[in-house]
């Protein structure tokens, strides 16, 4: 069982850097672009079917990655949904920062709620699909956080993610416990390789970039 988590592709608000949470807003063409060149790069995977949260950014970008493979298109699922933004949704991202700072804004899921929910989809979709090679189309803010709930590291650790970025997550964990998941790779990089940043984040050492 592989669940591959794959963000949705470009809207004209992530085009614009405005917060989008649940605000049902489309495809632009770039990001039905996008996935049409993600399918290409999927094509080797072996991949059994695609699943999507129900808002339209995420499953259009599951119906184009469906077609272009030429596998199944399976239902949605709500927990794949992105967290809630309540009064920051639509705010370009920069304002979103200076008028919240502590990130109390009216409206929001709690940020422990997303986790939760995150973690909890992997099994929902691994009972529906047992033993397949799923992607599913989600969103960012929702990926990041369920990954860092896996692995146990600060969400904003995590490198941003995107736009049809492939996060694998699969199930059992070093321990052998086989109802836990664990994080394989992160918007396409193994996970082993990411952790060293992701270490070096939590203990605020200075992480140098590649140019």
């Amino acid at each position: 069982m592989v669940i591959a988590l794959i963000r949705h592709g470009q809207t004209d608000w992530n085009r614009e850097l405005r917060m989008q949470g649940r605000t049902d807003i489309p495809l632009n063409r770039t990001g039905r672009e996008q996935a049409r060149t993600a399918a290409a790069a999927l094509a080797a995977g072996g991949w059994d079917l695609v699943v999507s949260s129900p808002l339209g950014r995420a499953r259009e970008t599951a119906g184009i990655l469906a077609d272009e493979l030429g596998i199944e298109l399976g239902g949605t699922f709500e927990g794949l949904i992105e967290q809630e933004f309540g009064d920051a949704e639509g705010v370009p991202v920069a304002e979103i920062r200076e008028r919240w700072p502590a990130r109390d804004i009216p409206g929001m899921e709690p940020d422990a709620d997303v986790a939760r929910r995150g973690v909890a989809v992997l099994t929902a979709i691994a009972e529906q699909h047992p033993g397949r090679r799923v992607l599913a189309v989600a969103h960012g803010t929702l990926i990041r956080r369920t990954l860092a709930a896996l692995s146990g590291h600060d969400p904003e650790h995590y490198p941003r993610l995107d736009n049809l970025s492939s996060s694998e997550v699969r199930p059992g964990s070093a321990s052998g416990d086989e109802a836990a998941w664990f994080v394989h790779t992160v918007g396409g990089v193994a996970f082993d390789e990411l952790v060293i940043d992701l270490d070096a984040r939590a203990a605020g050492t200075p992480v140098e970039l590649a140019g």
